[in-house]
């Protein structure tokens, strides 16, 4: 046996449909791996279920245990049982790629590994940065393991015996982060494999926070893990500083802090008894400097310095600007500008002393409390870097891009702003770890790091005119890529949209009128303009008030210069302000979309007259339930469930990409 499946299985109603299916439709044969499923005590009909699939299926095995509500138990029984080379844990949210087990096993075997960590997605939340690049030996450090602490590893088992590493029970979230700890330090091997996605992770259970006295005793235990297993120096350090950040550091921001007083007191002694025992004053050089301002205040006892601190700096963000997008070479390069703003959102200001830059504080903190040693950013700027990733709307999948980067001091009235400007490359030949890009629509999200914040942003629509041109990319065949803004202003990316008239959709935000003599023209972006001139269309008008009227009027098709503009098409509205005919547009405001001969597709603006004047405004803002691109379709839905259904869809549409070859 090579494999086995370990998957907890609590009451999750139809929740755990997709990680069945993806569990027993593996192409890894059958004798090859099993499936155990251990049952914590379910109530809802999931047992039985379980049952039967395992009376058909000989690789299926059930465990009923007593309902305990502690996944690390099922966890180790499960382990224990298990018959495999290696293990896989799972949970009943999670779903497996068709290929995920053959294809991790074969590395691991390849690679001698006593660990493994097969490419996760994220179906929401932000990309691991693990999975930059593959890793046969992969360091705990460098290769930044510690942003893979959930339990989604393949496992030799007799590694894990050998180590007796298992998981604590009932235990945490901290305790299940040193079951990965033990296993990274203890492993000769461990290898990341970033350019294949094995693993989906599903929503996590809604669980109540763990009581602050549990989670300090647990990062006590993890703690003691890394002592033993490493020697003192820069390495301990980081990973000391690692759990400082996330665990601890972390709480005194959260709304659960901030906003009540709840436990708060507890919290504080806790963890500021904790930090004075385990976090030595040397690892705050490894922290951003609000970070470090917020361990300097709890070092010294200052709560009413925390609230209002950890308050202010919940409400600072990161803010991207496009200063440029330019088509070179079938590459879509974008101009980036990155830079932070405070909660009051203004830009964040600095103070130079010398060739030294030194961050200023909220206006809440005593400035006497932070030592100029803690607020000298000059250094982490000189580092500051930005990253970009690439992710996709319905699979979740995320790339990162190449992006080249460095920090600006601005000079502002005696005072210094600080921006990281970039230049992101993305090329849609290569941009999925060195494969093309799969089609559908793409999200671009922008990291930032060093200075005074490490955050993320969407990128925002500048204030300047709107790019619209597509780009034909040729490799591994002709797709048309189309950057677009979404209604809410942050820019995305479009590869071998379904069809012309979703294509101009895309970028019909940036539509325009002209009023004359009677009518109103109407330009609307056309990203890629065929040789043929693409189809016949028209583009309707319906009165969203409870006359629900449509005109519609046939729509031209001019093109633009290729590859240097976009085309446009016009559209010839006749309007009229009183008495309007049922040919006319009237008064009111008019939702728009594109006919073609055999459908219809919806823009993202809408018409709308006042007092005889005709203004374009965007269709969210007529009818906030409009979302004519992004609707959660049942295809949709179908594609994110379903092991390998999103390959039979892309097949399905094939034939309406026909208008790049007219």
């Amino acid at each position: 046996m090579k494999v086995s499946v370990i998957v907890n299985v609590h009451n999750p109603g139809n929740t755990a449909d997709a990680c069945i299916r993806s569990v027993l439709e593996q192409t890894l044969p059958p004798d090859d791996y099993e499936v155990i499923f251990v049952d914590d005590g379910s109530t809802d009909g999931i047992a039985e279920r379980l049952d039967t699939v395992a009376s058909a299926r000989p690789n299926v095995r059930v465990l009923h245990l007593p309902h305990t509500g502690s996944v690390m138990r099922g966890r180790n029984v499960g382990v224990a049982s298990a018959t495999g080379e290696y293990v896989y844990l799972l949970d009943q949210r999670d779903r497996l790629e068709r290929g995920a087990l053959k294809l991790m096993y074969e590395r691991a075997v390849e690679c001698d590994s006593d660990v493994l960590i097969g490419r996760l997605v994220r179906d929401g939340g932000r990309p691991i940065a693990a999975f930059e690049v593959n890793r046969a030996r992969a360091d705990v450090v460098r290769d930044k393991l510690l942003t893979l602490l959930t339990p989604h590893k393949l496992c030799r088992k007799a590694f894990l015996e050998e180590h007796m590493i298992g998981f604590a029970v009932p235990g945490g979230k901290v305790a299940e982060q040193t079951f990965s700890v033990r296993a990274y330090l203890a492993a000769k091997v461990v290898t990341v494999l970033a350019d294949e996605v094995c693993c989906h992770l599903g929503e996590p259970e809604e669980r109540s926070d763990d009581e602050p006295l549990v989670v300090a005793a647990e990062l006590r235990a993890l703690l003691d893990v890394i002592d033993a297993g490493t020697e003192a120096g820069r390495q301990r350090d980081k990973m000391y500083a690692h759990w400082f950040r996330s665990t601890v550091l972390r709480l005194f921001r959260s709304a659960r802090f901030t906003r009540s007083s709840v436990d708060r007191g507890l919290v504080f002694t806790t963890f500021r008894t904790l930090t004075l025992e385990r976090f030595p004053e040397r690892l705050d050089r490894y922290l951003p400097v609000h970070l470090r301002a917020m361990a300097v205040l709890l070092r010294a006892g200052r709560l009413d310095q925390l609230i209002s601190f950890g308050t202010d700096s919940r409400r600072s963000a990161l803010r991207t600007d496009l200063s440029e997008v330019s088509w070179v070479g079938g590459v879509l390069e974008l101009g980036l500008a990155v830079e932070a703003y405070t909660h009051a959102g203004e830009p964040a200001r600095f103070r130079e002393d010398g060739d030294r830059l030194h961050w200023r504080p909220p206006g809440s903190v005593d400035h006497t409390l932070l030592p100029d040693e803690v607020t000298d950013v000059t250094d982490a700027v000189a580092r500051a870097r930005i990253d970009l990733y690439l992710r996709h709307q319905d699979t979740g999948d995320v790339y990162f891009v190449p992006v080249t980067s460095e920090a600006v001091r601005i000079h502002e009235r005696g005072r210094v702003r600080v921006q990281v400007h970039g230049r992101a490359r993305v090329d849609v030949a290569t941009g999925a770890v060195g494969e093309p890009l799969p089609s559908g629509q793409w999200e671009i999200h922008v990291r930032m790091y060093g200075g005074a914040h490490w955050a993320s942003s969407r990128i925002s629509r500048s204030d300047g005119p709107l790019t619209c041109l597509g780009v034909l990319a040729e490799h591994p065949r002709r797709r048309l890529v189309v950057p677009c803004w979404s209604d809410s202003g942050e820019l995305g990316l479009c590869v071998e949209p379904r069809s012309f008239s979703e294509s101009i959709a895309l970028v019909s935000a940036a539509a325009t009128v002209t009023k004359r003599e009677g009518h109103v023209f109407v330009v609307v972006p056309v990203p890629y303009v065929p040789p043929s001139g693409g189809p016949a269309l028209e583009l309707v008008l319906r009165d969203t008030s409870r006359k629900a009227r449509e005109v519609s009027v046939p729509a031209l098709v001019e093109p633009g210069l290729p590859g240097k503009t976009a085309g446009q098409l016009v559209a010839k509205v006749p309007v009229k302000r009183f008495m309007p005919g049922p040919e006319h547009v009237g008064p009111g405001a008019w939702l728009t979309s594109l006919r073609a001969e055999d459908s219809e597709t919806g823009l993202r603006f809408a018409l709308e007259m006042r007092r005889g004047r005709v203004e374009v405004r965007p269709a969210t803002a007529v009818d906030p339930e409009y979302n004519p691109l992004g609707r959660d379709t049942a295809l949709r839905r179908l594609a994110r469930r379903v092991p390998g259904a999103r390959y039979a869809v892309r097949l399905v549409r094939a034939s309406t990409h026909r208008y790049l070859r007219d």
